[in-house]
Order: C-alpha cells, then sequence, then structure tokens
C-alpha cells in the first residue's frame, strides 16, 4: 500500500503516503468569510518528505489558498475572491460581485492501494443567489513513486452554463491590466516560494517571458525555510487543452515569482471568451510535486513517463 486516505464528512479528504506523511488535503467545507469566494480548495499539499507546497491566506492575498479552481472575471461577477479590477480605478472591493463555488456531493469516490479518485459536483452561484453554471470536477492523487521523490495530482473540470444568456469568462487583462491574466486552476505558493524559479520546455528562469506564453508544461523550484532543500512543482496541461480545434479557448501561462509565487492555467489571459446557454467546456490539468530542485531535463522524463 502506497496511500491511505482518511474522510472527515463535510469537512474535508486527506491522502497521506506509506510513509505516514499527509501529501494532499482537499476542502469543501464552506470558507467562513464571503468575500474571499468560498470555494473547495486543496491544502495543504506536501512532498513525499512532508514539506509544504502551498500557502494558506496569505496577509497579501487573503482568498488565494492553495490549489483552487477560479474565474477572476465572469460575465461581472469575481469568483477568485477579494478586491475587482476596474479599469482606470485599479482594485477595490466590491464584496456585491464576489460570488461562490459550492460543494453539491460525491457521486463518487474510489480508493485502491495506490490512487484516490473522486468525483465532485459543484455549483457556481453568483452573489445574488442566482446558479449560474454547474461543474463536474474529477481529481485523482496517483503515481506515488518513492524512489522519485514525486507524486501526481490530476484535476479536471466540465462546466456547464445553466443561465439563459452566455457566461463570458475574461481577467484582469482583458478589463485592461497588462499581464494579469489570472484565471482557472490557480496555485498559490508558501512565502519561502517568493524568489522561486520557472522555467518551462523552451525559456529558463525568466517568469518575464513565461507569463502569456503557451506551452505543454511549466515548472516551479524553491528552497524552503526552515529545512534544507528544495522542492519542485510541475503543472502540465492534457493534449486536448492545447488543441485548438477542440478547446473552448486557448490557455497561456500565469507565473509570478515576485512578489509572490503563484502559477495558473490561464483560460482567459488576452481575450474573453463565452459559454453559450445549455453549453459545456471542459480542461485536464496535471501538478506532480517533487523533492527537490528538479532541472529541464528531469522534469520533461518524469512528465513522459505519466500517460494521460
Amino acid at each position: 500500500m502506497t496511500i491511505r486516505v482518511s474522510h472527515v464528512h463535510g469537512d474535508h479528504l486527506a491522502v497521506e503516503a506509506a510513509n505516514g506523511t499527509e501529501i494532499f488535503r482537499y476542502v469543501y467545507r464552506p470558507d467562513p468569510e464571503a468575500f474571499e469566494a468560498r470555494k473547495p480548495y486543496a491544502h495543504p499539499v506536501r512532498t513525499l518528505s512532508g514539506r509544504t507546497v502551498t500557502g494558506y491566506r496569505p496577509s497579501d492575498h487573503r482568498w488565494h489558498k492553495g490549489f483552487q479552481m477560479t474565474a477572476s472575471h465572469l460575465s461581472g461577477q469575481n469568483f477568485w475572491g477579494g478586491n475587482c479590477y476596474v479599469h482606470g480605478q485599479g482594485y477595490l472591493p466590491q464584496p456585491e460581485r464576489v460570488g461562490s463555488i459550492r460543494h453539491d456531493g460525491f457521486p463518487e469516490l474510489t480508493v485502491t492501494d495506490d490512487r484516490l479518485a473522486f468525483t465532485e459536483e459543484l455549483t457556481w452561484v453568483e452573489n445574488g443567489g442566482a446558479e449560474w453554471a454547474r461543474e463536474v470536477r474529477e481529481l485523482a492523487v496517483h503515481s506515488v513513486d518513492e524512489e522519485a521523490g514525486a507524486w501526481a495530482l490530476d484535476w479536471s473540470i466540465r462546466l456547464t452554463n445553466v443561465r439563459d444568456e452566455p457566461l463570458a469568462f475574461g481577467s484582469p487583462t482583458t478589463e485592461g491590466r497588462e499581464l494579469a491574466g489570472y484565471t482557472s486552476l490557480q496555485w498559490r505558493g508558501p512565502r519561502d516560494f517568493t524568489g522561486g524559479t520557472a522555467f518551462a520546455p523552451d525559456t529558463d528562469a525568466d517568469t518575464e517571458k513565461l507569463m502569456g506564453s503557451q506551452g505543454p508544461w511549466l515548472a516551479f523550484t524553491a528552497e524552503h525555510d526552515d529545512v534544507d532543500g528544495h522542492s519542485t512543482i510541475m503543472f502540465a496541461h492534457a493534449p486536448e487543452n492545447l488543441d485548438t480545434r477542440g478547446a473552448i479557448h486557448e490557455s497561456h501561462w500565469f507565473v509570478r515569482s515576485e512578489p509572490i509565487p503563484t502559477v495558473a492555467f490561464s483560460w482567459a489571459f488576452f481575450e474573453e471568451f463565452e459559454l453559450p446557454p445549455g453549453e459545456s467546456f471542459a480542461y485536464r490539468y496535471r501538478v506532480v510535486v517533487a523533492d527537490g530542485a528538479w532541472d529541464r531535463e528531469r522534469v520533461a522524463n518524469h512528465l513522459e513517463g505519466l500517460p494521460w
């Protein structure tokens, strides 16, 4: 057995590695603060050696919580949380625009010796209480590799518009702020990841070049406080995400090392896209959490060895 799974009903699911380290916790209980856009999130997320690689409610952005599915600009509502970007005025506290993503249930949950897989049903609710979208989310913790010091998380989304008008997905950049395309699945790193190194298949250690770029994967590595060692987080698209014939909209990387460590698979970086009433879109993502400072070759080889 390589994992153990626990479930505190109404609160969270957690995964332990064979050595007793809790490597993954998925919290689905409603948050107390509506302004932070109540939604499920994954935190803490740890390496197999127990090093935490997610941040939770940092003082600069209280609504950043580990890994979470977000939409910063959605038909005038904010499903990211916190202040809203308004062109010409900057970021403003507009609590009446902050929506929520409600957990409705787990229709499927499967545990084997080496894998946790579950399906979650959710509803996206605008601030006034109207239900705008139904989501089917699938998560899987798998490929725990003690020799490599790594494990994998798959996170997929299928979102259906239940309004009688289109849903318009955007970002602060589509509203006029340069290089602020944050939306979609977002990772917030812990404070000690500030100033870390991000790289992609053809771009090394240059977040300015990576911001708004496209590619099959991106990695982020940093050295921890308190312990002597590095960790590496790998973010990868499923092949269909990058197929312009199938994906509803092109994805671009949103990545920062300074002043905060964060990465998002932005699905509406430079342009808005619309989801018509009754229609759906889907994306699949993979995150690999590893001990050590991995280089480009090691990241590429490991991801290649994890078929979709």
